[in-house]
């Protein structure tokens, strides 16, 4: 294989971290045929942030657009938020967030982690569950990283439908369709 150009790999490099910004430097440097160093070097000199760093500055931007939930009732990292479209969490499950005897994860957490993702999403002051279609899809155990994306596919008056989607680095583990209905900060429809 010949060697790619360095001015093309910075180029290719910031375009797939723009795409796909949790990825991290082994699997960038997989990806592109060089070092972990080389990877380093090339986002030093673009000055493009690691991946923590990448992470906690979309953190941030997402938290200040939240209006129907506080950013402490998040459950995981918000780290992209459209409000009134889309908006992504990531959740690392701890050896807290497992079943002593089997070693998978309790279903309540990655639940919580979808709501309150839908709950964000919400372009609404305040908003409560209305409906919770899931699908518990693959076991999850402690250690792995949940990327849960979510969507709102339609509004009808006060009720707004989203699709919650969650991964783990290799398959989607849950799903849910949420219906959130939009209420005044007196809980009134």
């Amino acid at each position: 294989m010949a060697r790619m150009n360095k001015r093309i790999r910075q180029e290719l490099l910031t375009e797939k971290i723009s795409t796909h910004p949790f990825l991290r430097d082994e699997e960038l440097a997989v990806e592109f045929g060089v070092s972990v160093q080389t990877i380093r070097l090339d986002r030093m000199e673009l000055g493009i942030p690691e991946l923590r760093e990448r992470t906690k500055l979309m953190a941030q931007r997402a938290q200040n657009k939240l209006r129907a939930i506080a950013e402490d009732d998040v459950v995981g990292e918000l780290v992209d938020l459209e409000v009134g479209r889309t908006a992504i969490s990531v959740l690392a499950v701890t050896e807290d967030m497992v079943l002593a005897k089997t070693k998978i994860a309790r279903g309540h957490y990655i639940f919580s982690q979808a709501n309150s993702l839908a709950l964000a999403v919400m372009d609404a002051p305040a908003a409560v569950t209305g409906v919770a279609n899931i699908k518990y899809k693959v076991p999850v155990r402690a250690g792995e990283k949940l990327v849960a994306k979510a969507e709102v596919i339609r509004i009808r008056g006060n009720k707004v439908f989203i699709w919650v989607k969650t991964r783990n680095e290799q398959e989607e583990v849950f799903r849910a369709k949420f219906i959130m209905v939009a209420v005044n900060s007196e809980g009134e429809n």
